[in-house]
């Protein structure tokens, strides 16, 4: 018997043990026995190429065949508080093989085909079912809008939600309370270190970049290169990584899969994310593809799925859908469903993820979104010129005085009709302009402080 055939008796004996095999019980099931040492070769091989796994050591040792009902009763008697996403029977059995041992998982390389071979439109991570469900869930009415009108509207607790929960999956221990505390009232809590303090800060900078230049942001290196400058802001060893592409080798905590190495190649691969995910045309798509690709590539030193879970949301607002903002998704969900796809290259569980995790999020906004009423349409059609004027005014540190003049000047240039209301809205905003709030006027810190103090005296 050769080795193919060998392996296949292997497998199709290991069928007939339900609840595993010790290697005797399994030799004896063999239409022609092997010899001890051979059959541990074998097995060997198996589990590398991972159909079989193991469990127990020394003579305890019992195999198990992946997709056996022994595994498959394994997964469903597994505590569902650890996987709240309800699982499909393929998610579940990408959780199972994610979660055995190290030693027991195949070490494993980045493999350029599963970007290379993705063509835009013609394959597809979700399925068209798919799709339609996050259409249903997203749809907000505002698809005729200006791109990122929505996520305006919902700005003060999308900010709020997003920089928490993202941050939360990379381990800060800020509460959301903490959160909301420091984002609206610039309060640090005294029991947080500066590094949590400094993420949450960088995720609402981040969000803010991209809601207000919702028409102007996209999948360009322009966009992700600023988005990466501005998460990793003062948390990276080298300054100078932010918003730059990595140039050494980097490993990925508790897994097998080592990542691209080769700076060339990172770029090479990094640019062709970029060109794909700029030809889908299905938002969700859009979306789900750079969850996936730009951690498996992992193109900068570190902070690359924060860069993709904000990235996800360019598409959604610029069609004015739901944002992503992964509220409720417990951590060891993510983990797991990015394990999938960088050792397994296989989506299923982190789709499983994605799928529940945006469910949840479209309909908490709707829920927000009612509560809030109509946008205002005057604030909506003018936003570039209020904007403009509370930068000026602070930009120049002007006091009450010098600001109520710039404020004249300024609305002569609109229609008469509008210029008493436009000043009105204006002067509301600086008078609610603090340290929360400012950078939505692309305002530097140091341009508030000054104007601030000027303001007040």
């Amino acid at each position: 018997m050769n080795i193919p055939n060998e392996l296949d008796s292997i497998l199709h004996a290991l069928k007939s043990f339900p609840n595993g095999a010790s290697i005797e019980e399994l030799n004896e099931a063999l239409s022609v026995p092997l010899e001890r040492r051979t059959l541990q070769r074998r097995l060997k091989i198996l589990k590398e190429d991972q159909l079989i796994y193991s469990e127990g050591g020394s003579r305890a040792t019992r195999y198990f065949i992946i997709g056996s009902a022994a595994l498959q009763s394994k997964i469903a008697t597994k505590d569902d508080s650890s996987m709240t996403p309800p699982l499909s029977q393929e998610g579940k059995e990408v959780w199972a093989l994610v979660s055995r041992p190290v030693a027991q998982r195949k070490p494993v390389g980045y493999e350029r085909s599963f970007l290379e071979n993705y063509r835009p439109n013609i394959d597809s991570f979700l399925s068209n079912r798919e799709k339609q469900k996050l259409a249903e869930w997203g749809n907000t009415r505002n698809g005729e809008q200006p791109a990122g009108t929505y996520a305006r509207e919902i700005l003060n607790r999308l900010l709020i939600d997003l920089s928490w929960n993202s941050s939360r999956l990379e381990g800060n221990t800020y509460s959301l309370l903490d959160t909301e505390l420091l984002i609206h009232n610039g309060k640090t809590p005294s029991n947080k270190s500066p590094m949590e303090t400094q993420m949450i800060l960088n995720h609402k900078e981040a969000i803010e970049f991209l809601v207000e230049s919702s028409d102007e942001v996209g999948f360009n290196r322009y966009t992700f290169l600023n988005l990466h400058a501005l998460l990793s802001n003062n948390l990276l060893p080298n300054p100078a990584a932010s918003g730059r592409l990595r140039t050494f080798g980097v490993g990925i905590t508790n897994s097998v899969f080592t990542p691209l190495g080769i700076p060339q190649l990172i770029e090479e691969s990094f640019d062709l994310i970029l060109a794909k995910a700029s030809q889908i045309q299905n938002p969700f798509e859009q979306a789900f593809f750079v969850l996936v690709q730009l951690p498996y590539l992992q193109p900068f030193d570190d902070v690359n799925k924060r860069v993709s879970r904000l990235a996800a949301n360019i598409p959604l607002n610029r069609h004015n859908l739901a944002p992503l903002s992964f509220i409720d998704l417990p951590e060891e969900s993510y983990i797991k469903g990015m394990l999938g796809i960088y050792e397994l290259n296989r989506i299923e569980l982190f789709k499983d993820v994605f799928l529940w995790a945006y469910e949840r999020s479209a309909l908490r906004y709707a829920a927000i979104r009612q509560s809030l009423g109509e946008p205002d349409p005057f604030r909506l059609k003018y936003r570039e010129e209020i904007r403009g004027i509370v930068s000026q005014i602070v930009s120049n540190a002007m006091d009450k005085e010098a600001a109520s003049e710039a404020i004249k000047s300024e609305v002569k240039k609109l229609p008469e009709p509008d210029q008493s209301r436009l000043s009105e809205v204006v002067e509301t905003e600086l008078l609610g302009l603090h340290e929360g709030n400012f950078v939505r006027y692309r305002i530097r810190p140091s341009e508030f402080t000054a104007w601030k103090k000027r303001w007040d005296s």
